[in-house]
């Protein structure tokens, strides 16, 4: 192979090169979460004080991932990381409800420390909600990183844009799609393989409103997919399972399809 080639690829990366890896970015994110939820880590606190230091340190290194990740100036990033851990309480309350919808939602929930251990719902749901609130203060890329890692670990994909009310509950959760400009209510279930997606992918929609408004709560069942920017779920509906929708329903429906089902006795002979 020629020299250019390699010069190439010595070349492309150098505007990004200081960018942590993936996994370094992810592994603050859990750990801010096992401070927020210490079900989920082997550390113990014995004070207040010893928890503010640790959590000092979390935005110490915040402000590191954003400096050399996005291009702001060093006020900026400061900034932008202490606005973040000053709206740590709202995240916390708002995971909370979280917590609360998964567990009095689900039958086979035998505990909130369940719930936080076990669920991958929870677990992408804490990743969306660190990565949403970075995404609101303006932070580029790292948001992404995050759902990412969080889509690569449980198969769901939430886009840190998207904007999702409080009690929201996902069960099983595998498959589960969620685009950039979904706009999804309070108290809002989903099922496995449930798509929000847009109509059409073309690049010169970038920055339109391309995927599906969910209001207050409503129920989708596995394998549902509803598409489009217009389309509108009404409060208090129920979608079916593997329902296909591209318009709006009012509120207080049901959709459901109706498929065909034999069924016949094996020991039957023609």
């Amino acid at each position: 192979m020629e020299d250019h080639f390699f010069e190439q690829i010595l070349k492309n990366p150098l505007e990004q090169q200081n960018i942590p890896p993936n996994k370094v970015i992810s592994l603050w994110a859990e750990k801010l979460i096992q401070v927020l939820f210490p079900e989920n880590s082997a550390q113990v606190f014995s004070t207040v004080t010893e928890i503010k230091e640790y959590v000092a340190t979390l935005e110490l290194e915040l402000y590191d991932i954003i400096s050399v990740s996005c291009k702001l100036k060093n006020s900026e990033c400061k900034n932008a990381a202490g606005q973040f851990f000053e709206s740590l309480p709202e995240l916390y309350r708002i995971l909370n409800t979280d917590i609360l919808a998964i567990y009095e939602g689900d039958p086979a929930a035998q505990s909130r420390f369940e719930v936080i251990r076990t669920y991958p719902g929870f677990y992408a749901i804490c990743f969306y909600r660190i990565a949403h609130m970075l995404y609101n203060f303006g932070i580029p890329l790292v948001p992404r990183i995050l759902t990412e890692y969080a889509h690569s670990k449980t198969g769901i994909d939430i886009h840190p844009a998207a904007s999702i009310g409080e009690h929201f509950y996902i069960d099983h959760g595998t498959g589960i799609v969620i685009g950039e400009t979904s706009t999804i209510g309070r108290y809002v279930k989903l099922y496995q393989g449930v798509t929000l997606g847009a109509l059409s992918v073309k690049k010169t929609l970038a920055g339109s409103k391309r995927h599906p408004t969910v209001e207050d709560r409503v129920v989708i069942y596995s394998g549902a997919t509803i598409l489009g920017g217009e389309t509108i779920i009404g409060h208090d509906s129920i979608i079916g399972g593997n329902v296909w929708l591209t318009e709006s329903i009012p509120a207080f429906s049901t959709a459901y399809h109706s498929p065909i089902i034999t069924i016949r006795n094996h020991k039957e002979t023609n």
